[in-house]
């Protein structure tokens, strides 16, 4: 005989769960009771948006599916904005969450809330559990749906009631069928075959490479399948790592921030292989310009994204690995003539990436210098503004899951507590955040968390005292009229100093390489707090509503 919180613990294991992010509270104190005896390791946040947050990067960073635990309530609602972070990036994680007693459902109880309800459209699928003899079930088809097909998070909310029932453990089937949901893995063949035939017949194609390509590990066979027909990718936010920023294939990330080179390869295309993307407005920019002389082949295996912004000439659903596979087998060598890729060799040279060198401390420089000290050995995180788009620019990525952030939603807050997820999925390599000022506030909470559980967490605070990319919106379309976009100074250093946190701050070029090389050499985490140029802004720019060739801070064509 068990108890539902025991069911629970002991299903997490059998999934292979060996961490959990969470904070306590009353409904869950029975599953809490439980993991006090586990070999479960819990990291205790010091908000509940960290927990999601920590869990999403574990799972970025190691491909398993990361957990996160709230109790019921504003625990639970505080951790919609990670569900949500997760959900718009193809993250999976599963989220479990208190609830008031099954008697009490719906009367507005102590910290009830209907967090399956407020969860639904951001989570891949959810459950209300109501009897503890389904809870063991309800766990593994949980995993299994978070982690397969595009993964997603999906929650579970559990009544303080089921936890506590005593019952005789229900057996629970070995594999999961789940009517209505089978993902399709292996792409049509007569689909493949039109879309080596279209790229066979290409003068000027481009590989446009995502998120999806990184989720099911596909990145060694587009690096292999682009390098035996000369095809230049170019990447999204979330397709950083995807190829070796060095390659001479890479043409680094494209769209809204993207390289100039990039955006004019995708304009002039002929054939545009599309590999788990979703043609988002930040890479496509005005649509109908967009590619807009390409055929278009779009792989991906939710089929739902296919034609959903951009007509596609050929769909073809499957995952991305296996169809790549499928294509390699099936690949008729046609290289490219000279010309494409001299063209673009000729954009690269003369449309290149800069970093001002007046002596003046610039955030590129700071990121450059990363790059350079770090080699692509290690893992990058960042929050979200012109910290996050100066990362995606300078960094120079070697390898897939070493790149996190937070993509469709653009989560401020979300690179602290992901970095703590990070390092506890892959503790051998380091951890940078790269924040701003404005970001880093967002969770500054979680120095907390990171210095009592001795988190060798790197923190790069880009900072000018700014919330910077809308202070750039507005010197940009507004006139320069900063409304409420200049911060306050703030000694981040003495912050960190007050949770037992090492930190050294910047002021000098100079001294950035030094500060960077005492950050790695220190055994715990390290605050760095760049004090940069403070309206830099992040270029080359598409405005809204403009093509991707329709660039503002870069260089005449």
């Amino acid at each position: 005989m068990k108890t539902g919180a025991k069911i629970l613990v002991e299903s997490l294991q059998r999934e292979g769960v060996e961490i959990i992010f969470g904070y306590p509270g009353g409904v869950v104190l029975p599953i809490y009771d439980e993991l006090y005896d586990s070999s479960l390791r819990h990291i205790l946040v010091r908000h509940e948006q960290a927990a999601a947050h920590a869990a999403d990067g574990y799972a970025r960073a190691s491909g398993r599916v990361g957990v996160c635990l709230a109790t019921s309530g504003p625990g639970a609602c505080n951790l919609v904005t990670g569900i949500a972070t997760a959900y718009m990036d193809s993250v999976p994680i599963v989220a479990l969450t208190g609830q008031v007693p099954t008697n009490l459902l719906g009367n507005d109880a102590f910290q009830e809330s209907d967090i399956t309800g407020i969860t639904m459209p951001i989570t891949k699928h959810n459950y209300l559990v109501k009897d503890t003899a389904d809870l063991g079930r309800i766990v593994k088809e949980a995993f299994y749906i978070a982690g397969t097909g595009r993964p997603g998070p999906v929650l579970i909310d559990i009544p303080k009631d089921v936890c506590t029932k005593v019952i005789k453990e229900p057996l629970v089937p070995e594999k999961v069928t789940l009517r209505g949901y089978n993902p399709t893995y292996r792409g049509h063949r007569r689909q493949i075959e039109k879309a080596l035939q279209l790229i066979a017949a290409a003068e000027r194609p481009v590989i446009y490479a995502g998120g999806g390509v990184i989720l099911s590990n596909a990145s060694v066979e587009l690096v292999d399948f682009a390098t035996q027909l000369g095809i230049p990718i170019a990447t999204t936010l979330m397709g950083l790592g995807c190829i070796p920023g060095d390659h001479p294939l890479n043409l680094g990330m494209l769209g809204m921030h993207g390289t100039e080179y990039a955006n004019f390869a995708i304009t002039e295309s002929d054939v545009l292989f599309s590999i788990g993307v979703r043609f988002d407005d930040r890479v496509t920019g005005k649509t109908d310009t967009f590619a807009p002389h390409a055929k278009i082949i779009h792989i991906d295996i939710d089929p739902a994204e296919i034609g959903k912004n951009k007509r596609v000439d050929v769909p073809v659903v499957g995952d991305v690995k296996a169809v790549l596979q499928d294509m390699l087998s099936m690949l008729k060598k046609n290289g490219l003539t000279d010309a494409w890729l001299k063209k673009i060799k000729h954009w690269k040279q003369h449309h290149p990436l800069t970093c001002p060198d007046d002596g003046r401390l610039h955030p590129q420089f700071v990121v450059r210098q990363m790059s350079e000290l770090l080699g692509g050995d290690a893992i990058i995180v960042s929050e979200v503004g012109q910290n996050q788009m100066w990362t995606a620019q300078h960094y120079c990525f070697k390898n897939p899951r070493t790149w996190l952030t937070s993509g469709g939603l653009g989560t401020m807050g979300y690179g602290l507590p992901a970095a703590m997820g990070a390092h506890f999925a892959r503790p051998d390599l380091p951890v940078f955040d790269v924040a701003g000022d404005g970001s880093i506030q967002m969770n500054i909470q979680e120095f907390g968390t990171i210095s009592h559980n001795k988190i060798p967490v790197k923190i790069a605070i880009l900072n000018n005292r700014f919330l910077g990319m809308v202070r750039q919106w507005q010197e940009l379309f507004y006139d320069r009229r900063y409304s409420f976009t200049e911060l306050p100074p703030v000694e981040f250093v003495k912050i960190a100093n007050a949770y037992g946190i090492e930190g050294v701050k910047v002021e000098s070029p100079d001294d950035v390489m030094p500060a960077l090389r005492a950050a790695l050499d220190c055994d715990g985490p390290f605050v760095m707090d760049f004090r940069i140029e403070r309206e830099e802004n992040v270029f080359p720019m598409v405005p809204a509503g403009a093509a991707i060739n329709e660039m503002i801070g870069g260089h005449p064509r």
